[in-house]
């Protein structure tokens, strides 16, 4: 992912901006020779303060073959993205895409036993599922501990996190407001049309105010 020095970002903005919600993303491992990357969205747990990430997966995934194979993959959250045509962005009038992007470099660990795969579940239900504390995984015990064997736990090991926040920041304020007022003018009129489809223009926009109010402090 090419990062300029403008849409850079730093490690307080990228936690912040998963600590929103964000929790899914697009795991990637390399494929045998021959063969491109393996893919596979999936819910995760990060845990900044220990440099980890935790999630599972069924026994039969592919992800686990690359892994075992090589353990070096790469975990991307995307979210706020919107495309900006070229005339709202002044001379020389090229379009682009606006988006937000942290991509986490680790090295994957399979974790097989019982009690390990328990304990990661566990942490994923608290999360995820925090209204149900009852509703946890014991190893020999319940109908959630028989379904252990045909899942396998990974816990990801952060080595690097890459963080893009590309709103358009090395442009004047002037024009950044303008744009924001074109996102936001598209957005109503995609919301009013008889067959309104999921657009992301008013988090584009919230993403490219809260940017340019960092910038200018």
């Amino acid at each position: 992912m090419l990062i300029r020095s403008w849409d850079r970002g730093d490690e307080q903005e990228w936690r912040a901006w998963l600590a929103e919600g964000r929790d899914f993303g697009l795991l990637a491992a390399n494929g045998g020779p021959g063969e491109g990357p393996v893919l596979v969205p999936t819910h995760f747990l990060l845990d900044a303060e220990r440099g980890e990430i935790l999630l599972h997966l069924a026994t039969p995934n592919p992800l686990l073959a690359a892994v075992r194979a090589d353990p070096q993959v790469t975990l991307a959250v995307t979210d706020g993205y919107a495309f900006a045509p070229g005339h709202w962005r002044g001379e020389p009038g090229t379009p682009t895409s606006y988006y937000a992007s942290v991509h986490f470099h680790c090295t994957a660990e399979l974790v097989e036993s019982a009690a390990g795969k328990a304990e990661i579940l566990n942490r994923q239900l608290a999360h995820f599922q925090p209204e149900t504390p009852d509703t946890r995984v014991v190893p020999g015990e319940g109908e959630f501990s028989r379904l252990l064997p045909g899942l396998r736990g990974l816990r990801l090991t952060v080595r690097e996190v890459r963080a893009k926040f590309k709103y358009d920041d090395k442009k004047p304020a002037d024009a950044q407001h303008a744009i924001a007022d074109r996102l936001a003018e598209r957005e109503a009129g995609r919301a009013n049309a008889p067959h309104p489809r999921r657009d992301q223009d008013a988090a584009a926009r919230t993403q490219l105010l809260r940017r340019h109010q960092r910038r200018v402090g």
